[in-house]
């Protein structure tokens, strides 16, 4: 079982042969080191399951670069927005680390409620998770002080202050560099 099956059974709980055939439309892909996965103004025409690596989504603006998420293995990396309802990026999503994704082109992704009965439940599920995430990291930025936003992060993904530039991180918590640099100072944890 690769990292995408273990992934949507341990999520979705799914009879075997329909994880199987939701996995057969996923291809094994890679990004280098800066490549982009999509530019604002395109519209994304797939949806990906990290199995390795860092990607940034962000939002460039006139006079600055606002890290929305740091993507890790594990996660699904898309534009919903996009892949759903056609409609062109806002951000850019661009590899900081060379990475290896699972990935279902938008017209297969379309395509699965034809195959797998159940899908739209199991879609109902996928989107509900990504709406709670959308939540957390909302309640997150708008109501914990900048150490508990801080903290929050570490306790995620402690791995990422050793492997992602600190303004990145620091945009992404909705700080400064400054700020989060003083915060790692006193070392809270």
């Amino acid at each position: 079982m690769n990292e995408l099956e273990h992934y949507i059974t341990s999520y979705f709980g799914i009879a075997r042969h329909d994880l199987e055939a939701i996995s057969s439309l996923f291809k094994l892909t890679a990004l280098q080191k800066g490549d982009y996965y999509l530019k604002p103004g395109e519209v994304c025409g797939t949806l990906s399951f990290q199995r390795s690596g860092i990607i940034r989504v962000y939002i460039q603006d006139e006079d600055r670069e606002t890290t929305q998420w740091i993507s890790t293995k594990g996660q699904f990396i898309s534009d919903l927005s996009g892949i759903i309802f056609n409609r062109p990026a806002r951000a850019s999503i661009q590899a900081l680390t060379d990475c290896e994704l699972y990935t279902i082109s938008s017209q297969d992704y379309a395509g699965i409620g034809k195959r797998i009965p159940s899908w739209h439940e199991l879609e109902k599920l996928f989107i509900a998770r990504c709406f709670v995430f959308m939540e957390e990291r909302i309640y997150t930025l708008l109501s914990m002080s900048t150490e508990a936003r801080y903290r929050w992060l570490f306790d995620q993904q402690p791995e990422l202050f050793n492997q992602v530039p600190l303004q990145y991180l620091a945009s992404m918590l909705g700080m400064t560099p400054e700020t989060l640099s003083r915060i790692r100072g006193k070392k809270i944890k």
